[in-house]
């Protein structure tokens, strides 16, 4: 999935934190609602701007990013 049509980060909104189509539902709400336990037609139904693409792109985005993570080994 191309997430990036669908997460947009802006300076002014929820302090830069990725958002959803110019939402202020961010990628990590999402994340930590899935977290939770609550499922897709949970989330859906609190938040009907959302659509399941949405979901799909956040998932996506923290993929991407967990890919992307370089970790800094301990000094010896």
């Amino acid at each position: 999935m191309d997430y990036k049509r669908i997460i947009t980060v802006e300076p002014g909104k929820r302090n830069g934190k990725p958002c959803i189509r110019g939402l202020r539902i961010t990628v990590y709400d999402v994340l930590e609602y899935m977290a939770s336990g609550m499922t897709d037609e949970d989330i859906l139904k609190d938040f009907p701007d959302l659509t399941p693409d949405d979901l799909r792109a956040c998932l996506a985005f923290a993929a991407d990013r967990e890919r992307r993570f370089v970790s800094i080994p301990p000094a010896a």
